[in-house]
């Protein structure tokens, strides 16, 4: 059982990380069961450290947040009610629930464009996992799984990064895979809520930026 769970949320938890395996393990974006549970672990780890008092919450939505992305699922408004109904048979609490949609509905960098969401200590928790995991060596996986996923072009240097965007033009596939990182990626460690993040995002972020320079010289013949 993990740490600071009584054994009614655990048994809660366990219920909630099979519904998110059974609604994304198929799927191929980079937004895979596999990345929940990489949000759930960096997740928790941050919480370890500046304590919320709400481990389940935290894990609770680490495991969630893509269930009802709309970027990910047909019909969110749908799968947002099946949610809910979900969590009311395994008998999370109403505040648990109240606190989980809190999060999963404000936390994605989409929704945050053009105006910032306010979260809870525990959503920037989950925000900051959810973040970690877009950067990095795995970030810049998922990015390359993520653009060819959706047919991007991988690169032209004729094609500069977007900024100020509105979460249309986000969305818009006509950017490349690679000016992403400038785009995102980049701004991501100065974004992150809570200090122990930014801490950990350091390295991540100097992966990135030496991948982007190896690239540039590859791509110009220079290496």
């Amino acid at each position: 059982m993990a740490e600071g769970l009584t054994p009614a949320e655990q048994t809660q938890l366990d219920k909630i990380e099979s519904y998110a395996r059974q609604q994304l393990g198929s799927d191929r974006s980079g937004h895979d069961f596999f990345h929940l549970e990489r949000v759930a672990k960096l997740a928790d780890r941050i919480e370890l450290i500046e304590q919320t008092g709400q481990r389940f919450v935290v894990l609770a939505a680490a495991y969630l947040h893509d269930v009802i992305d709309d970027k990910l699922v047909e019909d969110p408004e749908a799968a947002h009610t099946a949610l809910k109904e979900q969590l009311s048979r395994w008998d999370v609490s109403e505040d648990n629930v109240t606190d989980i949609f809190a999060i999963i509905d404000h936390m994605s960098f989409s929704k945050n464009l053009g105006q910032h969401q306010t979260l809870s200590p525990a959503g920037q928790i989950v925000q900051d996992a959810d973040r970690m995991d877009a950067i990095g060596a795995i970030g810049i996986a998922r990015t390359l799984t993520y653009g060819g996923h959706h047919d991007r072009v991988l690169y032209d240097p004729e094609v500069e990064p977007r900024h100020d965007m509105t979460k249309a033009e986000y969305r818009k596939a006509d950017g490349t895979t690679i000016n992403h990182f400038y785009e995102k990626l980049l701004l991501i460690k100065d974004q992150m809520n809570t200090v122990t993040a930014r801490k950990m995002a350091e390295q991540r972020q100097r992966v990135m930026l030496d991948f982007l320079h190896e690239f540039k010289q590859e791509w110009n013949g220079e290496a």
